[in-house]
C-alpha cells in the first residue's frame, strides 16, 4: 500500500504545488515587478516631459526636412515686398521681398544645432572639471580648479558673450557656440564637484581603490555612472540656455549676417519697422516658436529630474 506524502494545505493557506502553472505565473509577476523601468520609461512616465519630447521632436523634423517643407528658398528676395499671406508665401514677405516662412522653417536648424553643439561642450566642461575638482578636494589642484569656476561664476556672462562676439573679426555659429560653451558652465561645474563628493567615499569606490584601479577609471568609470541624471540635466539646461543666448545676440544683431535664424529674423524686423508696416507675424511668429522649443526643453527637464529622485515619480 502506497503513501501519499503531498502536503495538504491548511485552511487560509494558499498552497501552490513546486512547477505548477501557478507558481510559474507569481514568479514571473514578482520578476516583473522587480525589474526597474529603463531610462526613457521613467522620462516617458512625465506628462510635462512627454509633451516636450513630441513637441521637439516635431521641431528636429522640420530642421531635418526645412527643404522639403519650405515653400522658397528663404534668401529669395524676388517677390513682392510687403505681400500678406498667399499660397505661395504662407505668412507673407519682408520689406525685402523674402518668404517669412521660409525664413522660419530653416530657422529652426540653427537653434538646434547651437543648443545641441553648445550644450554638449559646455556640459563636457562642466563635468571633467567637477569631477576631477570634487576628487581631488583638499589638494592643489582642487583649489586651482575652484578658484576659476569661481572666476567664472563672478564674471557677468551676458556682457562677456556680447563683448567676445562684438569685438570679433569673423561671424559665425561656431564662433556662437564657442563663447558660449566657455562662458556658460561654471555653475553645472560647482554641482558636479558637490556630487562628487558625496560620492567618493561610497563603498564601492573604496574597493575600487583597494583594487588598484587608476584615478582616471574611478572618476569616470565608477562614480561618473552613478551621475548620469545629474549630466544629463546639466545638458538639457545648457542646451535651453544656448538657444535662448543666441536668439538674442541675432536680434541684437550680432549673429551671423550671412544665415537665416529666428534671432536675425527678429533683428530685420525691429530694423526695419515691421510691427509699424503692419507685418506683426514677422515679429509675432520667430518668438512664439522660440519660446515654445525653450518650454519644450523646460518640460523635457521635468522627466530628466524623475532619474535622480524616485520620490517624484508619484506625481508624473
Amino acid at each position: 500500500m502506497t503513501t501519499d506524502t503531498t502536503p495538504t494545505p491548511t485552511p487560509g493557506e494558499d498552497f501552490m504545488a513546486e512547477g505548477s502553472p501557478r507558481q510559474e505565473l507569481a514568479v514571473e509577476q514578482v520578476s516583473d515587478t522587480a525589474r526597474p523601468d529603463q531610462w526613457w520609461q521613467v522620462i516617458w512616465s512625465s506628462k510635462k516631459a512627454r509633451v516636450g519630447v513630441v513637441i521637439l521632436a516635431v521641431y528636429v523634423l522640420v530642421a531635418v526636412f526645412a527643404p522639403l517643407i519650405a515653400p522658397q528658398d528663404p534668401l529669395d528676395s524676388s517677390f513682392e515686398p510687403l505681400a500678406g499671406p498667399s499660397a505661395a508665401n504662407w505668412l507673407g514677405t519682408t520689406t525685402s521681398g523674402q518668404d517669412i516662412a521660409s525664413q522660419l522653417i530653416y530657422g529652426s536648424r540653427i537653434s538646434l544645432l547651437v543648443g545641441l553643439f553648445a550644450g554638449l561642450i559646455s556640459t563636457v566642461i562642466a563635468t571633467v572639471i567637477g569631477l576631477i575638482s570634487g576628487y581631488a578636494e583638499g589638494t592643489i589642484l582642487d583649489d586651482l580648479l575652484s578658484f576659476v569656476t569661481n572666476v567664472a561664476l563672478v564674471i557677468p556672462a551676458l556682457p562677456l558673450i556680447i563683448t567676445l562676439v562684438a569685438y570679433s573679426e569673423v561671424r559665425g555659429i561656431w564662433l556662437i557656440v564657442g563663447v558660449i560653451s566657455i562662458t556658460s558652465w561654471a555653475g553645472a561645474a560647482r554641482a558636479k564637484r558637490a556630487q562628487i563628493i558625496s560620492l567618493r567615499n561610497r563603498d564601492f569606490v573604496t574597493a575600487a581603490k583597494f583594487s588598484g584601479e587608476g584615478t582616471w577609471r574611478i572618476v569616470f568609470r565608477e562614480i561618473m555612472p552613478n551621475m548620469t541624471s545629474l549630466v544629463a540635466a546639466s545638458f538639457v539646461g545648457a542646451a535651453t540656455g544656448a538657444i535662448g543666448a543666441e536668439a538674442g545676440l541675432a536680434a541684437l544683431g550680432l549673429g551671423d549676417s550671412q544665415s537665416v535664424s529666428w534671432g536675425t529674423m527678429l533683428y530685420q524686423s525691429n530694423a526695419q519697422g515691421a510691427i509699424a508696416q503692419g507685418l506683426w507675424l514677422w515679429v509675432f511668429v520667430p518668438g512664439l516658436v522660440l519660446a515654445i522649443l525653450m518650454t519644450a526643453m523646460t518640460f523635457i527637464n521635468f522627466g530628466v529630474d524623475l532619474l535622480s529622485n524616485p520620490h517624484l515619480r508619484e506625481d508624473a
